[in-house]
C-alpha cells in the first residue's frame, strides 16, 4: 500500500509550539506573502531540520492583511513575481542554514485559484522554481491545472488531502466561512487522514497549525497513520 507524508503549515505565527514540528514530516513555511519574515523562516527551518522534517515553501498572494485567504485582482505577471520573491527569500535563508527547500505548497486563495486557472498555475509554478533556483515538488489538490503545470515542467506533483477540513460529496472542500468547515475532533481528523491515505488518491496529508486544538489533531493524525503503516518515514528522500 502506498504511503503518505504528513505536512503542516507553519512559520505563520509567533512562538508556534515546537511539538507541531516534531510530528510533521514536511513543514510548509510561510515566506512573506501572507505571513513570515527572515526571523520566522530561520526559526521554522531550524525546528524542521531538528525534527528531520522536509522543508517546503508556502507562498501566497501578497496579502498580509487578509492572511492570503482572499483572491487579489492582480495580474498573473505580478503573482509570478511575488511567488518568485517569496521562494527566493526562503531559499536564501535555507542555504544560510545548510538546508534546501524541496517542495512548494501554495497558501489559501492562491492554492485554489491556481488549480482552476491554466495561466495562473503556470505563473506560480514558473515563479516558484525561478525563486528556488532548483526543481521542487509541487503540492496541491488532486487534478486541476496546477498538476498540469507541474507535469508540463517535468516536476513531481504531490496530491494533497486535508485531515482537518470537511469535504463535500463532490470531493471539494467546504469553504472556511461555512459552519462545520473545520473538523475539530482529533479522532475524526485521524479517521479522515487514514481514509484519504488508504484511498490512494493523495500522496500527502495536511493538518493546519491554526486549527483549534492543532497539537492534539496533529498528534492523533500522525499516530493513526503510523499505526496503519501509511506514513512515509521522515528520513525518506521524497517530500
Amino acid at each position: 500500500m502506498a504511503r503518505v507524508t504528513l505536512n503542516v503549515d507553519l512559520g505563520e505565527y509567533p512562538e508556534e509550539p515546537e511539538e507541531l514540528y516534531a510530528h510533521a514530516t514536511v513543514v510548509n513555511i510561510a515566506c512573506g506573502g501572507h505571513a513570515g519574515d527572515e526571523a520566522s523562516m530561520r526559526r521554522a527551518i531550524g525546528l524542521a531540520a531538528a525534527s528531520g522534517a522536509h522543508i517546503a515553501a508556502h507562498p501566497s498572494y501578497p496579502d498580509r492583511a487578509g492572511f492570503g485567504r482572499v483572491t487579489l485582482a492582480i495580474s498573473t505577471a505580478d503573482v509570478r513575481r511575488s511567488v518568485q520573491a517569496q521562494c527566493a527569500a526562503i531559499a536564501e535563508v535555507a542555504r544560510s542554514l545548510g538546508k534546501i527547500v524541496e517542495a512548494v505548497k501554495l497558501h489559501g486563495a492562491l492554492y485554489h485559484d491556481a488549480a482552476r486557472s491554466q495561466d495562473l498555475s503556470r505563473a506560480v509554478a514558473d515563479g516558484a522554481i525561478a525563486g528556488l533556483g532548483r526543481p521542487a515538488t509541487l503540492v496541491g489538490p488532486p487534478g486541476g491545472m496546477l498538476s498540469d503545470a507541474a507535469y508540463a515542467l517535468g516536476l513531481p506533483y504531490a496530491r494533497e488531502g486535508f485531515a482537518d477540513r470537511r469535504y463535500r460529496a463532490d470531493g471539494s472542500l467546504v469553504p472556511r466561512p461555512e459552519p462545520g468547515a473545520l473538523i475539530l475532533d482529533p479522532v475524526a481528523c485521524a479517521e479522515q487522514a487514514v481514509r484519504l491515505a488508504s484511498s490512494g488518491s493523495v500522496e500527502t496529508i495536511c493538518a493546519h497549525a491554526d486549527t483549534p486544538g492543532a497539537i492534539e489533531i496533529v498528534r492523533a493524525v500522525r499516530a493513526a497513520l503510523e499505526h496503519a503503516d501509511l506514513l512515509i518515514d521522515p528520513r525518506a528522500t521524497v517530500p
